[in-house]
């Protein structure tokens, strides 16, 4: 089939004309990549996901889970699809060597994952098992390493993870779950766990949980919960999956996208004898759990992206091919010629507007990913420090910006279909209902949101946010003489940025908590749209430089025209949506806590 999933040639542009990441070949760690290398991996990536991936989606889709007699079967095409993961060692991309990885860097493993990740139903098997096995790489013991870290590598183990309980979504401090110290010190799991990604299936010999419980009389909320390994199979002493542990798969969840991905509610020691070790230190659950999560709020960002793109192309392929209506200068004759609907202006619109969001979510994704290398690569605390801060301010927008308006790419590409695109003939309507749920789980939008503005604006005193701010400025400041019609406006609505976020820490300090928190996701929404506005002018910002080079681009000009282009309709056009938010928090307006509950109703 035709690659209608990922744009080669923009992976291409941002890896190594804008972020140049070949540049991380120089340090130690990544000295025996190099480019070729991270392009064979690409091309490898886009094989399967052609050959296998995709065509899995529609399938995987229609035929579903199903629960029979206490396990979970998958769709017969995941079947395929995991024995080519497996066999291609994708699940150790960027594991380290020494753990039994490949080494490969962060941010070529997530460009990899983007070919993927539009079969989430699928990829959630995998992400999660590589989650999890990261977790007993970094806090397990060396006899819990040898013993799953193997199996987990190679894909025939699975992972999970498992924090919520009905009472205990996000208010993770509430949940009821309990484990029990045994003499051998052991412990035995009792309580019950809801939605459960990939919490069974029959694609894998045994799956490890991670579980969130509280040790009989350890203190109430977060800080008394620790995490535990509970394996479906109890490992005998050969390393072989033994006797079945003691909780069961009460349900499957019927959901409304994501249909070969297994939701479940977990029984845990129904007979007492959930069999479960400790991972880490007692007590220190939540802050284990929270290295996993934060890996899977960026694991949400790339499946976004991978959905935005898979709509915009499949879009874009349709709008060349579908006639409908004159040219617009024809209109008013009747017996004009019909035209492909991307010549009409509303259509172009549409098109140029998911363009925009997909260019940056991939930037975005991408810039951030490298930024966990740059921490990994250098041995200089300081540019370790300032890497990391880029990651931890821009985690929650790969998450919720990108998952929300990664959701509106999808609704735009029906809209583009027109009625055949509400209908199950063309595979739009299921790249909708597969994305919407990114912006439920791994945490709320809302509290993606919360996390932004009560943790992540203010670490180390707003110096990682100020960083931020630093380094959009550098990137403003260079491209300002070749886009002097768009770097101004960029540098003006980052500068609305800071002065809102100026006007939470004010409101913080003068106790109007409530500003602040009732205006976390507006604001969070503000910043993505300027991260991303300053993201697609560094590419304008490339494409211009290339453009200007004797060969005017060569035969890549359109391209970078397109660039030039995107750019300039997000800034003009999207953008100015900054100063319509930013007035809206200013007002200081809390009507939204003022209206009386029982107003609410009609």
């Amino acid at each position: 089939m035709a690659n209608l999933i990922v744009d080669p040639r923009d992976q291409r542009f941002v890896l190594y004309e804008m972020l140049n990441v070949e540049e991380l070949c120089k340090a130690p760690l990544y000295a025996d990549f190099s480019r070729d290398m991270f392009d064979m991996a690409l091309n490898e990536a886009e094989k399967f996901a052609t050959s296998a991936i995709f065509p899995a989606l529609a399938e995987g889709d229609r035929e579903g889970c199903r629960l029979e007699a206490g396990n979970v079967f998958v769709p017969k095409c995941f079947h395929r699809c995991m024995q080519i993961y497996r066999e291609g060692g994708w699940g150790t991309m960027s594991v380290s060597p020494e753990a039994g990885g490949q080494g490969f860097p962060h941010v070529i493993s997530v460009a990899a994952k983007e070919w993927f990740s539009h079969n989430t139903a699928f990829v959630n098997y995998v992400s999660l098992t590589e989650g999890a096995a990261h977790l007993v790489e970094v806090y397990g013991t060396e006899v819990q390493k040898k013993k799953y870290l193997p199996k987990m590598h190679a894909s025939e183990w699975g992972g999970t993870m498992a924090l919520t309980e009905a009472g205990a979504g996000t208010d993770v401090g509430n949940l009821k779950t309990k484990a029990i110290r045994q003499p051998d010190g052991t412990f035995r799991l009792q309580g019950t766990k809801i939605f459960i990604t990939a919490a069974d299936s029959d694609l894998m010999e045994n799956i490890i949980h991670p579980v969130l419980a509280r040790i009989e009389g350890d203190p109430p909320g977060t800080g008394g919960i620790s995490i535990f390994l509970v394996p479906k199979y109890i490992i005998n002493g050969d390393g072989t999956p033994g006797k079945r542990n003691d909780f069961t798969i009460g349900s499957l969840e019927e959901k409304m996208g994501l249909h070969g991905s297994a939701t479940c509610t977990i029984n845990l020691g129904d007979n007492g004898e959930c069999w479960a070790e400790l991972l880490g230190e007692e007590r220190q659950g939540m802050k284990i759990m929270f290295q996993m999560m934060n890996g899977a709020r960026i694991g949400v960002g790339i499946q976004s992206l991978s959905s935005a793109s898979i709509a915009y192309l499949h879009s874009l392929q349709y709008a060349k091919e579908r006639l409908q209506g004159s040219s617009l200068m024809e209109m008013k004759n009747p017996a004009a010629p019909r035209v492909p609907i991307i010549q009409h202006p509303d259509v172009r619109r549409m098109l140029i507007w998911m363009k925009a969001h997909t260019d940056g979510f991939r930037a975005l994704l991408y810039f951030t990913a490298l930024c966990a290398d740059r921490c990994r690569a250098t041995d200089d605390e300081a540019e370790k420090d300032k890497h990391n801060g880029f990651l931890e301010v821009l985690t929650p927008i790969c998450k919720a910006y990108c998952s929300d308006m990664g959701f509106r790419v999808t609704e735009t590409a029906i809209q583009v279909y027109g009625g055949y695109g509400y209908c199950a003939e063309y595979p739009v309507e299921q790249f909708l209902r597969d994305e919407k749920i990114a912006s439920i789980y791994e945490g709320t939008n809302g509290i993606q949101a919360l996390d932004l503005i009560g943790r992540k604006l203010g670490l180390k005193n707003g110096m990682y946010f100020m960083n931020l701010l630093g380094e959009m400025g550098l990137t403003i400041a260079k491209y300002q003489p070749a886009l002097p019609d768009l770097a101004p406006d960029v540098q003006a609505a980052m500068n609305t940025l800071a002065e809102t976020a100026m006007l939470f820490a004010a409101s913080g300090k003068a106790r109007k908590f409530l500003i602040p928190v009732a205006n976390a996701y507006p604001f969070l929404m503000l910043m993505g749209q300027v991260v991303t506005a300053w993201l697609l002018l560094w590419e304008a910002g490339v494409a211009k430089e290339k453009l200007a080079a004797p060969d005017g681009g060569g035969a890549d000009k359109l391209f970078y025209e397109g660039k030039v282009a995107t750019a300039r309709y997000f800034i003009k056009h999207v953008l100015p949506e900054v100063d319509a938010a930013a007035k809206a928090i200013k007002s200081e307006d809390v009507s939204m806590m003022e209206i009386a509950d029982e107003a609410f109703a009609s």
